[in-house]
């Protein structure tokens, strides 16, 4: 939940919200749903609440969940908390092809400050260092395109081998943190759930096929369908250049599917099939535990693959 969504405008509605979220700390989720009930009540246009309301009654196992998560909706139609994910996740819906591009956006807007502190030594991230592992032998490289660079963390283990570095971040606030490590050449704002002509990758003097190297660290698991994303890639590399990324390992299957942390796991048949169209050859792959969820490894496969001329 957004910081300036945590507030209902009601100091009597804000308090029964936060003795709520005490009982759900507690796993009292029935109690924390029907002191929830009580603020909505008082400020039945708290879009947040409605949404939080949704998570205590799904995991307290009351039907009326999906209620609570169509009123969030019907109130923030952007949905920046992702409650058509949720529908999805309990079966009211289909699981869409994207996740809301604001939802993202303030998930990492959000997530900023502690990002660093909580990726890594919290859970055990490790996705820039493994996936730098697959890249730095190849040598140097004149242009690198960091997609997704968020605070910056592969940008460091490979600002050494190369020339000028972009990054492109969905989120200011990570695009704010990025800059202040000094690590780019050129910083701005992206999205790459709209494909090539909207999503900001080439705006101004920037130039198709101007990259020998891309990288979407952690990047891809918060785009579900990735149709539209290859071919964008496609169009920054130059012929030859390199296409470093990671993604959850969905296991068996051709696709992808929602999780219950709201990310996207996609099979290593799906990626395969994404690259031979958008022209690509699979030179690596690694299977590895990538972080920590709940205590629980997630397991991922970081791919490295060549454009070919």
């Amino acid at each position: 939940m957004l910081p300036n969504q945590f507030s209902s405008g009601d100091v009597i509605a804000d308090r029964r919200a936060d003795y709520a979220r005490m009982l759900a700390d507690g796993q009292d989720f029935a109690a924390a749903a029907e002191l929830m009930e009580q603020a909505l009540e008082l400020s039945p246009a708290w879009a947040a609440g409605w949404f939080r309301l949704g998570e205590y009654r799904e995991k307290a196992d009351i039907a009326s969940a999906e209620d609570a998560y169509r009123r969030a909706l019907e109130l923030e139609p952007e949905d920046v908390f992702g409650a058509g994910l949720k529908l999805a996740l309990i079966g009211a819906e289909d699981v869409p092809d994207q996740p809301p591009s604001r939802y993202v956006e303030g998930l990492f807007d959000g997530y900023a400050d502690r990002f660093d502190t909580a990726l890594v030594e919290k859970l055990d991230y490790s996705v820039p260092g493994k996936l730098a592992e697959l890249v730095v032998p190849h040598g140097r490289f004149r242009r690198a395109v960091d997609l997704g660079c968020g605070t910056g963390l592969f940008g460091a283990e490979i600002r050494s081998v190369t020339d000028v570095l972009e990054g492109y971040d969905i989120s200011t606030n990570m695009l704010a943190k990025a800059e202040v490590k000094q690590l780019y050449d050129r910083l701005a704002q992206a999205d790459l759930s709209l494909g090539a002509d909207q999503s900001g990758l080439f705006a101004d003097d920037l130039e198709e096929h101007r990259a020998d190297l891309v990288s979407a660290a952690d990047v891809l698991m918060y785009l579900g369908s990735l149709e539209t994303v290859f071919p964008l890639v496609c169009a920054l590399i130059a012929p030859n250049g390199l296409f470093a990324f990671s993604v959850e390992d969905a296991g068996e299957g051709n696709g992808f599917v929602l999780r219950e942390s709201l990310r996207y796991a996609h099979a290593q048949d799906y990626i395969d099939g994404l690259l031979t169209a958008a022209g690509f050859e699979r030179l690596q792959e690694r299977r590895t535990v990538i972080r920590m969820d709940g205590g629980n490894p997630v397991h991922g496969i970081l791919f490295l693959s060549r454009k070919i001329a």
